[in-house]
């Protein structure tokens, strides 16, 4: 009986990783299908407000799983790496999510819809520096809400339960933070200069 028992929990478990893994791969195909949807209606049908509408549902997608998450979780789940992944998953796609939509879309436009070229990303000087800062703010902030909902989780755990998996998405998570800020400062300590041919194209003397 206390063997039944033992391998009813573990299918159990193995179930409620998969509907969670499962979970995850969905919302980031139906991310990309509501995204390729919501264009096709604002510029393939010329209907620009229910395309907008449709994009406006890419955040539901993240609350269906961060709710699935929760219910796991308050179910007796043992929170392990794949809430951790969940966690991940949904910062990433609250601090990626809206640039990502913003850089897809200027390129639709220009391409299907005519609109203006999209706006290419400054190479040098404090330009660059501004760029590459603003860049960096959009993936701390990813990190930082996966970080505050994986310290959710650990909260929600305790002190008797395991959290080494959760830790683990942390520590990663301080990386990405670690990383885009050294990118970021380096670009400021150490600015890209322009080239000093193009620097003679524009001066007087050269015309």
């Amino acid at each position: 009986m206390i063997r039944a028992g033992a391998v009813v929990r573990l299918e159990g478990t193995e179930k409620e990783r998969t509907v969670i893994v499962t979970l995850i791969v969905a919302c980031e195909i139906a991310f990309w299908v509501v995204l390729a949807a919501g264009l096709a209606l604002r510029y393939g049908a010329r209907k620009p407000r229910l395309g907008a509408a449709v994009l406006l549902c890419e955040p539901v997608l993240e609350l269906v799983l961060l709710v699935v998450t929760a219910i796991d979780l308050k179910n007796g789940a043992e929170p392990d790496w794949k809430h951790g992944l969940a966690a991940v998953y949904i910062g990433f796609t609250v601090g990626l999510g809206h640039s990502t939509i913003t850089w897809v879309d200027a390129r639709v436009s220009h391409r299907f819809a005519g609109g203006p070229p999209p706006v290419k990303p400054p190479k040098y000087g404090r330009e660059r520096a501004v760029y590459e800062w603003r860049t960096a703010a959009r993936w701390c902030a990813a990190a930082v809400t996966a970080l505050v909902l994986l310290q959710a989780a650990v909260w929600y755990v305790g002190g008797d339960g395991d959290v080494s998996s959760l830790r683990s998405w942390q520590r990663t998570m301080l990386w990405v933070i670690g990383i885009n800020l050294l990118i970021a400062g380096s670009y400021t300590l150490f600015p890209k200069r322009e080239p000093a041919d193009r620097d003679k194209e524009r001066s007087p003397s050269a015309r």
